[in-house]
């Protein structure tokens, strides 16, 4: 994904993040199905808009970051599952 370039470009505040994989397992080694896994809450910055007048973006596209379990907005692009979010929903960098 880093080689090729995103034809989306998100504006101002807005990052696009490609979330990790869902867990497979427990700690425990139990298999979690499909049913019950949860969606994750993380994920790797994939474009960064420019910001907003007087506030830039402060993280940047590789930047693995923590975001709110309801953040954002699903879209595809390229066949690939993403999300459009405000930089605000971002948590923290990892």
């Amino acid at each position: 994904m880093a080689t090729k370039k995103l034809n989306v470009t998100p504006l101002h505040d807005r990052v696009i993040v490609k979330p990790a994989a869902a867990e497979e397992k427990t700690a425990g080694g139990i298999i979690i199905p499909d049913t019950a896994k949860e969606k994750p809450q993380r994920g790797v910055v994939v474009a960064a808009g420019t910001g907003k007048k007087d506030e830039p973006v402060t993280v940047k596209p590789g930047d693995t970051v923590l975001y709110g379990k309801y953040a954002g907005t699903e879209i595809q692009v390229d066949g690939q599952d993403l999300l459009i979010m405000r930089e605000s929903d971002i948590l923290a960098i990892v």
